[in-house]
């Protein structure tokens, strides 16, 4: 019987809601549990080092390129019984990447008259920790003797929903730039290019995009599995219901799935001094609304105490630890083609419907756009670009509506393109 494969927690919510402290908590949660558990975060080691109590210029067990550390040797630091800590360095990952690329490309570099760029010259640009984190996630699941739990502290939730699509965004252009099926007419490229009066794309080209492709594929496999689920943290105030509408729908667009929310930082509600205890009324009044907006799909809502200072040291945590649940072993398949259904309604109504969940999403918020055999779909901030199943490709559209968590949109069949029904 195979290993059971490492579950993954990705913990994001608002800037400022306290990510990273519950990020440390459910991992110390899992720890104490019995759980082989690596906590990943790109953040400040400062901060990383008060949570575990690590003493203030040792090492956190940074993590750098192809899976060795950027400044240490020793891999990630165990900093609890059972919790591993590795810290993600984008700034070293990248001048790790553009080293070696220059190493393989010397000879090329060389004929050019190029000169190649020192490591403590390169600073690195825009994207770059979201590429470095998705490599550290891979790298993860790919450790030996491996891990059972995986708990990632990500960006805020908008960057996050954006990270984590990019490994199917990336692919999507690759196809579009470079169609595999042209590798197919390699023997005929130089008289293509002699037709065409222009060079055709070299070999190598073909070769690295089908490398980065199969590199984004599995990246993108983890992040679709059963057993990745998304943790949302949020302050329970006023604007706490409309973003967690907002990032569960985008979730929920990229095929995501909450496995719990978690409002941060709860002010006790017997205090004696009246500007806390409106404060801590307000904010019992956003955990109603947030738990009354839940009920429905089941995500269960935990409230973390707020300690009274910046949580320190694994007794802070282990007090926030002991009220977050553990999270689920799989929960159900949300990508395209699995939760996204297709249902028969020829017969009665005389088109086929497609069924996509996102949970939160609303109207004023939501557009439909098909492009030839794609869809189109955005709800606020998040698009994504959706193939159509193949029996609704031979289908015009003919209305879409949203209620309840759902968006159904009606294809009718093209006369013409479809068999006659006796």
């Amino acid at each position: 019987m195979s290993a059971p494969r490492t579950r993954t927690v990705l913990v994001t919510g608002g800037g400022g809601t306290g990510r990273t402290t519950v990020a440390a908590a459910t991992a110390l949660a899992a720890a104490r549990r019995g759980h082989r558990t690596l906590l990943l975060s790109a953040e400040d080691p400062g901060l990383l080092r008060a949570l575990f109590d690590v003493t203030d210029g040792e090492d956190v067990g940074t993590v750098g390129a192809a899976g060795a550390t950027a400044d240490a040797d020793d891999g990630p630091r165990e900093v609890a019984p059972g919790l591993r800590l590795a810290r993600i360095d984008p700034a070293a990952d990248f001048r790790a990447r553009v080293v070696a690329l220059q190493e393989r490309a010397r000879s090329a570099l060389d004929l050019l008259g190029a000169e190649p760029l020192d490591d403590d010259e390169l600073a690195e640009p825009p994207g770059a920790d979201a590429l470095a984190l998705l490599r550290a996630l891979r790298r993860a699941h790919a450790s030996e003797p491996g891990y059972d739990l995986l708990v990632v502290d990500m960006p805020p939730a908008e960057r996050a929903v954006r990270t984590l699509a990019l490994p199917e965004q990336t692919r999507r252009w690759l196809r579009r730039l470079l169609p595999p099926e042209r590798q197919a007419a390699r023997a005929l490229r130089p008289v293509l290019a002699q037709l065409a009066g222009v060079p055709m794309p070299a070999r190598s080209l073909y070769e690295s995009a089908g490398r980065l492709d199969r590199d984004l594929a599995a990246v993108q496999e983890l992040i679709e599995a059963p057993e990745t689920t998304v943790r949302l943290v949020l302050d329970p105030g006023p604007a706490a219901v409309r973003a967690l509408r907002a990032v569960r729908a985008g979730l929920a667009l990229h095929g995501l799935t909450v496995d719990a929310v978690i409002a941060n930082r709860l002010l006790p509600d017997t205090s004696p001094d009246p500007w806390l205890a409106d404060l801590a009324a307000r904010q019992r009044k956003a955990l109603d609304d947030l738990g009354g907006g839940l009920p429905a799909d089941a995500v269960p809502l935990y409230g973390l105490p707020h300690l009274g200072r910046h949580p320190e040291g694994l007794d802070d945590l282990g007090e926030l630890a002991d009220r977050i649940a553990e999270p689920p072993a799989r929960h159900a398949p949300a990508a395209a083609g699995e939760a996204w259904t297709v249902e028969d309604r020829l017969d009665t109504d005389g088109v086929l419907l497609w069924r996509l969940p996102l949970p939160g999403a609303t109207k004023e918020t939501l557009t439909l756009v098909r492009r030839g055999n794609e869809v189109v779909v955005t709800t606020g901030p998040f698009r994504r670009v959706l193939p159509l199943p193949s029996a609704l490709r031979r289908c015009t559209v003919t209305g879409a509506r949203l209620a309840d968590g759902e968006l159904s949109v009606r294809f009718a069949p093209e006369p013409g393109l479809w068999p006659e029904r006796d």
